[in-house]
């Protein structure tokens, strides 16, 4: 149980069957009646934020949530087959429960999923992943000087933008958090 006196950002709550995390939460004591605390949640299912004022003294039931390191194995079609480093078990999921960023999964990639009740929610990526540009237009020359940029597929199927002096079959380091192109890796 948590009480309305524990709330922190970050913390986890169950309300109306569904977890959320706290992302702002702020004590309020008027001069006259109770105190209360007003909190933006965000639905880890679903992603939705919402606001929410609750009594002060109210309890909530912290949500069953596991978070699990698993090495991702291979895909296919919408099905991703995962496998628990601790336990070796095989997990396959569907596309839809794992969140946006399944296009930058690459085989052998260790990544932590958040199960809530056994099925998951939301996968988190390594900050930073090395990928081989598939395909890009070629560069042409005397083009580099404006610093523009061009989109380029991934190995994985992931479109990011480069810059316009890479070609295809090149390394590239991109940032999972916002997608994009960080530095070549040599």
């Amino acid at each position: 149980m948590i009480s309305t006196s524990e709330f922190r950002s970050g913390a986890r709550l169950e309300l109306d069957g569904a977890p959320y995390i706290i992302v702002e939460f702020q004590h309020v004591k008027p001069g006259k009646g109770g105190a209360f605390v007003r909190t933006k949640l965000k639905n880890l299912k679903t992603g939705q934020v919402l606001d929410r004022t609750f009594r002060s003294g109210e309890k909530f039931d912290e949500p069953n949530l596991d978070e699990c390191e698993m090495q991702f194995l291979y895909a296919s079609g919408d099905a991703y087959t995962f496998m628990d480093t601790s336990t070796y078990e095989q997990f396959t999921y569907d596309k839809r429960q794992l969140g946006e960023n399944t296009d930058l999964l690459k085989e052998e990639t260790v990544v932590k999923i958040l199960l809530y009740h056994g099925e998951p929610i939301s996968v988190e990526l390594p900050t930073f992943l090395d990928l081989k540009i598939a395909e890009t237009d070629p560069g042409i020359r005397g083009d580099t000087a404006t610093g523009g940029t061009k989109p380029a597929v991934l190995e994985t199927g992931a479109v990011v933008k480069v810059p316009l002096y890479l070609e295809a079959g090149e390394v590239i380091r991109v940032d999972t958090r916002t997608r994009e192109y960080v530095e070549r890796v040599r």
